[in-house]
């Protein structure tokens, strides 16, 4: 397994993606490569390590990473920072980390070769900085979080992590039968009429439907990372190992025959009300056949940044917060001061009685 930091050539320090200038950046020297630059250079420091091995040890070295799945899934694989010499543990997803002991930036980037090399990556364009301010003005609205959600401490968790999805583009040819109504009423007289048309409806035509995002980590949090969608897929870039570079990666562990039953589904199911939504002008439709004819797929499997954090209260749940680093959409389920708003209550609740009391003074 190739253990991957990316130097720079004027320095030899670490290079990590810098999201605000779209550039990789030296954090010692302050020089800045473009991608271009980047693919030109080859990284300046790869060490082999066997997965699992301790001391460096050669092993076959296994491309497609189909040894490493399999191990059991909690199983902790052991590498070696090829920057200070100390081992990296990590479980069987993750693609990118942190050497605990330099900081310094490493991919591992066996993780993600042969079939498991994505296709696509959407880079961060939200850095650090700005998504530790986004987080604080996030929070800052909510009177009632504890201090604890957003101290010093906490905000340093705050992790810039690529997670995999699949992303399904796919054609299909449909068509709809069905009984629409028009009705008229008019009256005449003393009596009311009524008049009610029948018409047999058909339609048909293609349906290409783009970008559907798909979760291909099992132990992703589903609402962490799909309350943050959709991205824009009009800045997905080549996937390269630079992108990496400074930020945590997970590789996937769901397989694309895992979701392919859930994608037809959502996209039959839509392309189905675009149909529905094309009979207009009548008064009631019934539909009573509406189907699709698979056509072609297309499957890319692509990394998509989340700024994300995680808080455990002392009553033993988790919650969490995530940003979409692209383009900055936010969800999270908050934890609740329960002390502070207990508070506040009985404080609102006796100025009411307060004023209620005096205002039954003056009225006597």
């Amino acid at each position: 397994m190739s253990v991957i930091s990316f130097k720079c050539p004027n320095c030899d320090g670490e290079l990590i993606f810098d999201p605000a200038s779209g550039a990789y950046k030296c954090e010692y020297c302050g020089s800045k490569f473009t991608q271009e630059e980047l693919d030109a250079m080859k990284p300046a420091e790869e060490q082999e390590k066997p997965a699992g091995s301790m001391d460096g040890s050669q092993a076959p070295e296994n491309t497609d990473g189909t040894q490493e799945e399999k191990k059991t899934e909690e199983e902790a694989v052991i590498y070696t920072c090829p920057s200070c010499g100390a081992q990296i543990v990590t479980d069987a997803t993750t693609a990118a980390t942190f050497c605990y002991y330099c900081h310094n930036p490493v991919v591992l980037s066996g993780r993600l070769s042969g079939n498991y090399m994505p296709n696509k990556v959407i880079p961060f364009a939200i850095d650090r900085k700005e998504a530790e301010k986004r987080f604080m003005e996030y929070v800052g609205r909510k009177k009632f979080v504890p201090k604890a959600f957003f101290n010093k401490k906490q905000i340093d968790k705050l992790s810039g992590v690529y997670f995999p999805f699949w992303i399904y583009d796919t054609r299909m040819n449909g068509n709809l039968s069905a009984e629409a109504t028009r009705v008229r009423v008019w009256r005449s007289g003393d009596e009311e009429y009524t008049e009610t048309k029948f018409y047999e409806v058909e339609r048909g035509g293609d349906v290409s439907l783009s970008n559907l995002e798909l979760n291909a980590l099992q132990k992703a949090n589903k609402e962490l990372v799909e309350g943050v969608l959709p991205y824009q897929f009009d800045k997905m870039k080549d996937f390269s190992m630079g992108y990496l570079s400074g930020f945590q990666a997970e590789k996937r562990d769901i397989e694309k025959e895992g979701v392919a039953e859930e994608a037809r589904r959502e996209t039959k199911d839509y392309a189905t009300r675009l149909l529905r939504e094309s009979v207009s002008g009548y008064d009631g439709v019934k539909v009573h056949n509406c189907g699709f004819s698979n056509g072609s797929e297309n499957w890319n499997y692509v990394l998509l940044p989340i700024w994300t954090i995680t808080y455990r209260a002392n009553n033993g749940k988790m919650y969490y917060y995530s940003m979409n680093g692209q383009t900055g959409k936010v969800c999270g389920e908050l934890p609740v001061d329960y002390k502070k708003l207990t508070l506040v209550s009985g404080i609102i609740s006796a100025a009411v009685l307060v004023l209620g009391l005096l205002g039954g003074l003056l009225i006597w």
